[in-house]
């Protein structure tokens, strides 16, 4: 297996406020020793606040950074890969290495990753340790995107799941529990379980029967080819700070001291952020009716919908075993009204193993699809993409097959 080319400059973003509020801890303890061991460059990059990522990679000279690795919850992750394709330049900035290192409380595109290179199931430090192992290997994946539309906000680009219902409401409603780490999605299960709620609304899709092709490169791991030359100082920043030519020692700063470097050539970004990124060619405008080929669920009472396209929802939980980076599927599961709340206990409880679908539980339906509309007829809940909070109403989603990149080990 070929390894990481070095030396290698990463941005290294961390959210200090994720999971438990120890992500700086765990990279003190952790990853930088690791980072330093493999002779891979970072910088350190501490978010201040929300979307501060966002905004940071869509100004940035990507041309310093080889990779763009974030260790938070998945809530950064968003924010990074909808900032780079905000960019006029987004086709070449969405081909910049991602990397994640778990330091947050669901942490499941992490818990994904780790599940892809074969290794059996683990979690906290354990995981982290696991995905700074594999980011360091430096193989890289392509990885689906899936573009969601909203009635009235510009489109987001999303890498892991679209919920809404049940699964929706325990991650929003758990952040009271937020100190107690990934436990507080068990505690507010057990809570939701107790006062279980039917949503009423309208679900269509388009099923998954035969795939785009790709060319056969892209489906192959390809080795992180980083620059070879050592970074230059980055104008702005002060001297004491600028990496050593000819080592291989980390250059690690806050965000106190760090000035990223805009691209000089790229013009005032437009008001109108969902022109950037590719088209959609399965989505017809949320106000017109869906083609014939659609499927439309007979069912209008639901107790969750919930769309996969990484196996794990958690650390410890694996929605969609049979998911995998780049299949160009999106894993479409609902749950009709009617289940027990002993039968949906037990649902999750085999979700931990990723053996829920062999229950043949009857309430549970999963189909694999291309793209999907989700009308709520209920006029007040909760709709999360990658776990954040998104305007409530009416959304559809396609999938872009092995759109962005990411550091699989």
């Amino acid at each position: 297996m070929n390894k990481l080319s070095r030396p290698c400059r990463m941005m290294l973003l961390v959210n200090p406020q994720s999971g438990k509020g120890q992500a700086l801890t765990l990279y003190n303890n952790h990853i930088q020793r690791m980072l330093n061991e493999a002779g891979i460059q970072h910088t350190l990059v501490i978010t201040e606040r929300q979307n501060h990522a966002r905004e940071l990679v869509r100004e940035a000279d990507l041309s310093q950074w080889d990779a763009l690795v974030i260790m938070s919850g998945d809530g950064l992750l968003f924010e990074v890969i909808n900032g780079l394709l905000e960019r006029p330049d987004w086709e070449e900035a969405i081909q910049i290495p991602l990397g994640i290192l778990p330091g947050g409380s669901g942490n499941a595109l992490a818990a994904s990753i780790h599940h892809y290179s074969g290794a059996p199931q683990v979690s906290s430090e354990e995981l982290l340790v696991s995905c700074g192992f594999l980011m360091c290997k430096g193989l890289v994946s392509p990885m689906d995107l899936v573009c969601i539309h909203l009635s009235s906000c510009p489109r987001v680009f999303s890498f892991l799941s679209l919920a809404w219902g049940f699964v929706a409401d325990v991650d929003i409603e758990s952040e009271k529990y937020r100190h107690v780490g990934s436990a507080r999605f068990t505690v507010c299960t057990l809570v939701r379980l107790a006062s279980l709620r039917v949503y009423k609304g309208k679900l269509a899709y388009l099923p998954a029967t035969d795939l785009p092709k790709r060319e056969e490169g892209l489906r192959n791991k390809k080795t992180l080819h980083c620059n070879n030359q050592p970074p230059t100082s980055v104008p702005g920043r002060p001297s004491t700070v600028s990496p050593c030519e000819n080592t291989f020692h980390n250059s690690c700063h806050s965000n106190n001291s760090l000035k990223v470097r805009k691209v000089e050539s790229t013009p005032p970004r437009s008001t109108n952020i969902s022109l950037s990124g590719p088209s959609d060619s399965l989505l017809p405008p949320l106000d017109k009716p869906l083609p014939s080929d659609w499927t439309v669920v007979q069912e209008e009472d639901f107790v969750l919908v919930l769309a996969m396209y990484q196996s794990h929802l958690g650390e410890d939980m694996m929605a969609a075993p049979g998911s995998t980076l780049d299949e160009g599927v999106i894993h479409l599961f609902y749950v009709r009204a009617g289940i027990s709340r002993a039968a949906l206990l037990k649902m999750f409880l085999a979700m931990e193993k990723g053996t829920h679908l062999a229950n043949n539980c009857q309430h549970l339906v999963h189909a694999k699809v291309r793209a999907f509309r989700l009308e709520p007829y209920t006029p007040k809940g909760i709709i999360t993409v990658d776990g954040e909070v998104v305007e409530y109403g009416p959304v559809q989603a396609e999938v872009h097959r092995g759109l962005a990149r990411i550091i699989t080990g």
